[in-house]
């Protein structure tokens, strides 16, 4: 199939020096983007597509919005970094913003999102010894099979991928991995006294979208409750409108202890990420304890203000939960021989692709790239469709006649 795919030789040329002097830590499709402006990317050739990754929902406000551009540019003019040895006039300003916007008596700005659960973590494990009581040295994290919570060491210690771990260790101890969507799996688990936190995707973005059964946020929440757990949300990816409500707990009403947000935080112009929390858990963070030379900067602190104003003031969430189903319900009418399973919650959706090719998956993101449409496999035979939340019925309409098509050219 790779054979058919016609790559230029000025797209080839940038393709060439990736391949010479960059590191090959990611099989990115053969598409080189020079540009991208709301639902569509358009690369070295001036091909149009329609972008239906998201920079993995880190542009759900949309590419290059004019709000957050403005701001960003605004702001860069007068100033973009102090440290946080010194104040800056708007790290305030946006901790007010962003705790009101969420409900949570504090915040701790970083800039990745690995940087954001590595946080939560170090603050989970510092409410355990100083709040919860937890013998020095004993406390324990409880996560899920098949999770994606970033790649430091740290980290990839309590993924169960093997692309994520192999040769990667020694590993760092303290978590136990219970199966996703799976109350009784966590209730056996918090038995164990030295258990501090459960850190968990509300929806498994990475996994290939693996939405939980109805009514497990809430269960999640009241266990965590009886059993004095933090309920630890990494909603990086599932959050900021991008399920048809601000944040995919939402959909249940609940409020985790912990709120692990990024990605759209920033609408996709630079790196932003923030953990919140009330006081309770927070302040036992003391000066010298943690921290980020970027963590709170006023470029990101602007950026982030406005990013979350745009969700809000264009009803991003209403708008993601409309053009979900749509899409949901159209892939669902192509009865394509090849998709065996449509799911998704808003407009963070997947495929899950059915072929006698292990390669089928890539294979029909190729075609979808000859056709204007761009995606990309995960884990095998699952492909994600989460296009930014300013897409239109219309263009769902049309992208929908675009996998048509990819689908029945697929051999």
């Amino acid at each position: 199939m790779n054979s058919t795919i016609a790559i230029s030789a000025n797209t080839q040329k940038y393709l060439d020096l990736e391949e010479k002097y960059g590191a090959h830590n990611y099989h990115p499709l053969p598409v080189v983007l020079n540009r991208g402006e709301g639902v569509f990317l358009y690369d070295v050739d001036g091909k149009r597509y329609y972008d239906f990754l998201s920079g993995y929902s880190a542009v759900n406000q949309g590419h290059c919005h004019p709000k957050i551009v403005a701001a960003l540019v605004e702001q860069a003019q007068k100033l973009t970094l102090t440290s946080r040895a010194f104040h800056n006039n708007l790290l305030g300003q946006y901790e007010k913003y962003i705790t009101g916007y969420f409900g949570y008596d504090k915040v701790l700005p970083m800039n990745t999102g690995v940087e954001a659960v590595e946080t939560a973590i170090k603050i989970s494990r510092k409410w355990a010894y100083e709040v919860k009581g937890i013998e020095a040295g004993k406390a324990k994290i409880i996560v899920c099979d098949g999770n994606f919570h970033g790649r430091t060491i740290n980290v990839i210690s309590f993924s169960s991928d093997p692309a994520a771990t192999n040769n990667f260790g020694p590993f760092v101890s303290g978590y136990v991995s219970i199966p996703h969507n799976d109350l009784h799996a966590l209730e056996k688990a918090l038995q164990d006294e030295n258990v501090c936190a459960f850190l968990f995707e509300p929806i498994q973005g990475e996994a290939g979208v693996v939405v939980p059964d109805a009514g497990y946020y809430t269960g999640v929440r009241n266990l965590c409750l009886e059993y004095n757990v933090l309920m630890v949300a990494d909603e990086i990816q599932s959050g900021l409108a991008r399920t048809g409500k601000m944040l995919a707990c939402d959909h249940e009403n609940v409020r985790p202890d912990i709120l692990i947000l990024g990605k759209a935080l920033s609408g996709g112009v630079l790196p932003v990420s923030a953990v919140l929390c009330d006081d309770e858990i927070m302040m036992t963070i003391k000066p010298g304890e943690h921290g980020s030379t970027y963590g709170g900067n006023p470029l990101a602190c602007t950026v982030a203000m406005t990013a979350l104003q745009v969700l809000k003031d264009e009803n991003m969430s209403a708008n993601a939960e409309a053009m979900g189903n749509l899409l949901r319900d159209e892939l669902k009418k192509l009865n394509s021989p090849h998709i065996s399973i449509v799911r998704g919650m808003g407009l963070l959706n997947a495929i899950v692709i059915k072929h006698t090719n292990p390669e089928a998956a890539w294979e029909l993101c190729l075609l979808l790239k000859e056709n204007g449409l761009l995606a990309k496999p995960t884990h095998g035979d699952k492909i994600r469709f989460a296009p930014p939340l300013v897409i239109t019925k219309e263009q769902v309409m049309e992208c929908v006649g675009i996998i048509e098509r990819s689908l029945k050219q697929l051999a």
